[in-house]
């Protein structure tokens, strides 16, 4: 269930609502981070502090054949239609089945999150209103997500450890993050959200 009371959410979700639009109508959100820090999870419980905000998934973009090369797809089906005030749509790879199958739609609303590995990235930065990092090292965040995703995805895993490390390596996000979300220590506790070093959070 999604705790809308945490008071680090709810006092994230009003400093994001008060920021001017930064793509036509929309206040453009992204959170990123090292695939296992807990990106899906936080967007979600943000999404819900904003009013059951849209989010939007890059693995939904993302394929086996490129797993970072979705920036096109992103501005031309998704950014450009929101700056326009329309409704986005965008086909959503199936990572079972090995190709793109179901079509989703994603609304001009006062505030649309993105999340994923590179949802910060340079093509994507200059429609944002605020950038969001999951403060948690790699390390720490792969051993997460391998536990999550269990033994039959060790083979995608070893690939994926030098695709994240080649992409970040080229285009970091974190410099460029506006605040820095920490994990919560135990369930009762909220996310902490700290300025990041590009402060304007």
């Amino acid at each position: 269930m999604i705790d809308r009371t945490d008071p680090s959410l709810a006092d994230l979700a009003e400093q994001l609502r008060a920021l001017p639009p930064s793509l036509g109508p929309v206040r453009l959100v992204a959170v990123d981070g090292h695939a296992g820090s807990g990106k899906t999870t936080f967007a979600a419980r943000l999404a819900a502090a904003l009013d059951d905000a849209p989010v939007l998934h890059t693995d939904d973009l993302a394929s086996h054949a490129a797993l970072f090369d979705w920036q096109a797809r992103l501005i031309d089906e998704v950014l450009e239609p929101l700056g326009r005030g329309a409704v986005a749509h965008y086909a959503v790879y199936d990572w079972h089945a090995r190709r793109f199958a179901a079509q989703h739609t994603l609304p001009p609303a006062p505030v649309v999150i993105i999340e994923g590995v590179g949802a910060g990235r340079r093509e994507v930065r200059p429609y944002l209103a605020s950038l969001l990092w999951m403060e948690l090292a790699e390390r720490d965040s792969w051993r997460r997500g391998q536990r999550r995703d269990g033994p039959g995805m060790s083979a995608f895993w070893a690939g994926w450890f030098p695709a994240e490390r080649a992409h970040f390596a080229a285009d970091p996000s974190r410099p460029y993050a506006d605040a820095l979300v920490c994990q919560p220590a135990t369930r009762s506790e909220g996310y902490r959200v700290l300025p990041g070093p590009g402060g304007t959070i």
